[in-house]
């Protein structure tokens, strides 16, 4: 099963803490600097891409890997994802430019710890930075 994720503008989903390399985009001198974290599984045929500025260094603040346990970022993840997809749907109420596409996010599928540790890191990233609160 092919499982894509999609995020705002600026994301689509995480998979690996020990696998991701963070690469700092600075084609234009001028222009604004950006994080981007890219992962790919080819064996679970998913890929995630995050481009956020400041999220690699905000992440780096966080609890690590394995501080929480998966049952645990699953279940939360499950209720951030349904949240956020209902505000995706719901463009009356909630910002178009913030909730643009939704979150394909199966509950049943094993995405692994390092998916799930980064998808929740992010969702707690996105209420800190534009101020929503999905909880």
């Amino acid at each position: 099963m092919k499982t894509t994720f999609f995020f705002i503008a600026l994301l689509t989903i995480i998979i690996s803490c020990n696998s991701y390399q963070p690469t700092v985009n600075n084609n234009n001198a001028n222009g604004p600097v950006t994080d981007t974290l890219r992962i790919a599984n080819d064996s679970l045929e998913y890929e995630v891409i995050i481009i956020e500025p400041g999220f690699n260094s905000w992440l780096a603040t966080q609890p690590p890997c394995g501080f929480y346990s998966q049952s645990t970022l699953e279940l939360r993840n499950d209720f951030y994802v349904r949240e956020y997809n209902l505000r995706v749907n719901n463009s009356i109420n909630y910002s178009p430019d913030l909730y643009v596409w939704r979150i394909d996010y199966d509950r049943k599928v094993d995405y692994g710890y390092e998916v799930n540790y980064l998808l929740y890191n992010y969702f707690l990233f996105f209420e800190k930075r534009y101020g929503q609160k999905l909880r």
